[in-house]
């Protein structure tokens, strides 16, 4: 009698370490394809990158409340978090369609060319999308399956030969002695040892040469892509004070420097903020960029960046924006100082027809904002900017030209990388964000937010609280702080720049050890006071009084 007992734990193959392998040469191969894509990309364009191209896509069809929470939840950081998670996903897919491959090569080719044909369908029908998009993606594709095959092959080729040893053994068994037998145990085992470290070796060897093409063609794109940087280009230009420069800050207006916490009254480029749908920063050169103005006008215009930079009827002026996103208290809001030419002086030369009542704008992305025309021909210091804060416009902010309407919000008037402008109708054409069920018009409403004390941390005694207030092209006439259940107190505003610029505000406080409950409220200088009833930035701004809840040492 054979003691198969002691045989089969010799003889058991354990399918824990192909499998492993096989999960690695998945994610291995993914990453060849991404490499390979990122490649092709640097040499027709970063936005066919299959990353940008379909984070783009699940931006867009991503429903509104998920678009909501992720700006809510992550800020500026949302789109680092979309790539992230993208990037999650693809590890996970990768990873199974190297398991399956173990089982069927076709099924892990199908599971390559289904991720090559999705990113090649996003780019193909992005709004600037064309055939050539399309190529970093199926190119990535095929030479990624390529990769997947060459290392399942390293682990199942092995495996079959020891699974053909097993069943010559099993057969000679029954026929023969037990000494033999013994005998062909052990040489099974060599060879079962032997088979197990050319598995190995052949997949260690195929892995890496895999994992090396995917480093030298990722990192060769990215490289490859930085030709398409603008940086040179941009602080080549030179911005000069125009002649109709913004007014003297008058002396009072920014308190920044007495009140620590307090923010600064012109927020710096490097942090102001930026909400956009772009996973990349459209890299736009200075000198192939133009502006076309067409539609329902008399005269269709094209100017090119030179052409307005060179106009006598350049404009400096100080202004607030902010997006409509930004939540009760929030930090999506900024003030510069930009320079640009007047909006109604380009639409005047155009000649608006009647009944123009939407300037539909786009960008270089293909991202459309509807702005109404009376809006941009009416409202004060309405412009199209090339400069900030006394700098070229930042890539990040709209280089080279971005458009801007004072008291209304980012969605509906400050086109970023704009390079059409179309003056049509509302009944005509709803852009991005109405289509998306955002109201088709939103002006900004009045705000108050506390800067400072901290909520945590502060130690009793003589304390300020101030913040910044804004209601856009109306002013801000008044300010008011309510300190736990007690009465309203009015608040110190500091000098107004003008009325499109948020106001610095003060109150000082002698505060007590325990927790305590800070309000504000505004008034604008029409005499409407902020509302107290609370709305969530959908569909056209939030609303309500910041409250902060303080905890005094």
């Amino acid at each position: 009698m054979i003691d198969t007992e002691t045989v089969a734990p010799e003889r058991a193959v354990n399918p824990w370490p192909r499998r492993v392998r096989a999960a690695i040469a998945g994610i291995i191969a993914a990453l060849v394809a991404l490499g390979v894509a990122e490649l092709i990309a640097g040499l027709i364009g970063p936005n066919s990158s299959p990353v940008v191209v379909v984070g783009g896509a699940v931006i867009d069809v991503t429903p509104r409340p998920v678009k909501d929470f992720a700006i809510t939840t992550f800020g500026e950081s949302d789109k680092i978090a979309l790539v992230i998670g993208t990037l999650a996903l693809i590890v996970v897919f990768a990873l199974a369609i190297g398991l399956l491959s173990l089982r069927d090569r076709r099924i892990g080719v199908a599971g390559i060319a289904l991720f090559g044909a999705l990113g090649a369908f996003a780019a193909f029908t992005r709004p600037t999308g064309d055939i050539l998009d399309t190529l970093p993606s199926i190119l990535g594709a095929v030479v990624g399956a390529g990769a997947l095959l060459l290392m399942i092959a390293a682990l199942t080729q092995p495996a079959v030969e020891a699974a053909d040893s097993d069943r010559s053994v099993e057969a000679r068994r029954s026929n023969q002695s037990t000494g033999l037998l013994d005998n062909l145990r052990q040489n099974l085992a060599r060879r079962d040892r032997k088979s197990t470290s050319m598995d190995r070796r052949g997949f260690f060897i195929a892995s890496g040469v895999a994992a090396g093409v995917a480093a030298i063609t990722g990192s060769a794109g990215t490289l490859i892509q930085r030709r398409f940087d603008i940086s040179n280009a941009r602080a080549a230009l030179d911005i000069q004070t125009p002649a109709d420069a913004a007014a003297a800050v008058p002396a009072g207006a920014d308190l920044a420097a007495e009140v620590p916490g307090l923010t600064p009254l012109f927020t710096d480029n490097a942090d102001f903020y930026r909400v956009d749908i772009n996973i990349t920063v459209p890299q736009v050169s200075p000198t192939d960029w133009s502006l076309r103005i067409h539609g329902r006008v008399r005269n269709e215009l094209t100017f090119s960046l030179a052409d307005l930079m060179s106009r006598d009827d350049i404009i400096e002026r100080d202004i607030t924006i902010t997006c409509v996103s930004n939540t009760v208290g929030g930090d999506l809001a900024g003030s510069a100082r930009w320079i640009g030419v007047p909006l109604r002086n380009l639409l005047d030369e155009a000649g608006v027809e009647d009944g123009a009542d939407q300037v539909l704008t786009t960008a270089v992305d293909g991202f459309t904002i509807g702005t109404p025309t009376e809006d941009c021909l009416r409202t004060e210091n309405a412009m199209l900017a090339f400069a900030m804060n006394g700098e070229p416009l930042p890539a990040e902010h709209g280089f080279p030209v971005r458009m801007l309407v004072p008291g209304l919000y980012g969605y509906v008037s400050a086109t970023k990388w704009i390079v059409d402008m179309e003056l049509t109708t509302f009944d005509a054409v709803d852009p991005y964000w109405v289509q998306r069920e955002w109201d088709v018009t939103a002006p900004i409403k009045i705000s108050a937010r506390i800067d400072t004390p901290a909520s945590v941390g502060v130690k009793a005694g003589d304390l300020v609280i101030a913040g910044v207030a804004w209601a856009q092209t109306r002013g801000i006439d008044r300010v008011e702080v309510r300190i736990d259940r007690g009465d309203w107190q009015e608040a110190e505003l500091a000098a107004e720049t003008n009325v499109q610029m948020w106001r610095h505000w003060r109150l000082p406080w002698r505060a007590e050890t325990g927790q305590h409950t800070l309000t504000v409220r505004a008034t604008d200088q029409n005499g409407e006071l902020q509302t107290e009833e609370r709305a969530e930035p959908f569909p056209n701004g939030a609303a309500g009084w910041h409250t902060l809840q303080v905890f005094i040492q």
